[in-house]
Formats: structure tokens, sequence, C-alpha cells
């Protein structure tokens, strides 16, 4: 793929700080509602033939610490199994090719009770607030995606020092996006 077929997928300048700057990066906002319009837009152009989405996520077991590359996304805050219930059709889990086994729990909850993280983690390993979008927007276009989310915090109480571990995961992240093949050029929305 060129560089103009793939589409690096960041909620936050600060998630994305060290990419390279030789593909396109698209900072979407924090949460499901944002990502899903900006991912949107940018795959409305037919330019982009792949996504990657880079992050931060709250790890949902103690022992859970370093990148991952979920095989699965499913959103935690949606009651889809009620809804089927009365008869609807919801999807709210995407496969993910390629991916290392993890499960990634999507919700517009940034998580830092134990009684959500044990709740979410009888599900998944891992929490974040855009991934399960972009998956769904995706599928949707029948664009591949990869997820990939290094651990900021553990989704507890000290996850509100989520800020000062950004930049340290955008280390990993930039890493990870060239040991890939894949960089990017800042492109805020």
């Amino acid at each position: 793929m060129t560089a103009g077929d793939v589409l690096v997928v960041a909620a936050t300048k600060a998630e994305a700080a060290h990419v390279e700057r030789t593909h396109d990066v698209l900072i979407t906002g924090i949460g499901k509602v944002r990502a899903a319009i900006a991912v949107t837009r940018a795959l409305e152009s037919g330019r982009y033939r792949r996504v990657v989405n880079i992050g931060t996520a709250g790890a949902l077991h103690d022992h859970h610490s370093g990148l991952f590359v979920p095989s699965r996304v499913l959103e935690h805050d949606i009651s889809a199994d009620r809804l089927r219930g009365f008869g609807y059709t919801i999807t709210d889990e995407w496969e993910l090719p390629g991916g290392d086994g993890s499960v990634l729990a999507t919700g517009d909850t940034f998580v830092t009770d134990s009684a959500d993280r044990d709740r979410i983690a009888a599900r998944a390993d891992l929490v974040d607030m855009e991934g399960a979008a972009i998956a769904a927007v995706c599928a949707a276009f029948e664009i591949p995606v990869q997820l990939v989310k290094v651990v900021s915090d553990n989704a507890d109480d000290t996850a509100m020092d989520w800020p000062s571990a950004i930049d340290s995961a955008a280390v990993d992240l930039a890493r990870w996006l060239d040991a890939a093949g894949i960089s990017g050029r800042l492109r805020p929305q």
C-alpha cells in the first residue's frame, strides 16, 4: 500500500505526537461519537484502503501492560442483549484479523471505578473510548482496520494519572508504526 492508502487514527494529538510525518493522521477527539463522525468523513473520500487506530487503553487485569493489537473489539456500554430480545439486530462486537488474541472494550465512560472495571473485565482485557466506533465505521465501508493500544493505566482510581502516561505511550505507538512500515503526518480534525 502507498502512503495515501493508510489512515492512522488517534483520539488526541498527544497519542500521535511521535508519529513520523509521512502518512495521513486523523485526530478524532475523545469518544465514540466523535471518532465515528471523523472516520466516516475521512473514509467518504475514497482515498483509504486501510485504517490503523493508535491510542491508549486501560488494563482490566493487573497483569496487562505494554502494547496490544486486539483480535476483537466490543461496545461495553450498549444493552445489545436486551435490544436483541426486543427483536432488533444490534452488532456490538467486531473481529479484527491479525490481532494478538486480546479483547478491547469500548465505551464513552472513562473507567476509574473498580465495580465498572470488574464488570467490563469479565468480557475484555482492555478498555478505551474509540476503538469499537472506528471498527464499526470501517466495517460499514468494508475497510480493514487494526487497533493498536498501549496500556496507560489500570482503569481504576489511578486512571486519573492518564495525562502523565500519554507521552510514553505515544513513543511506543510510533515505534510500532515504524516497525510495521506505517508512519504519519498529523492532520487534526
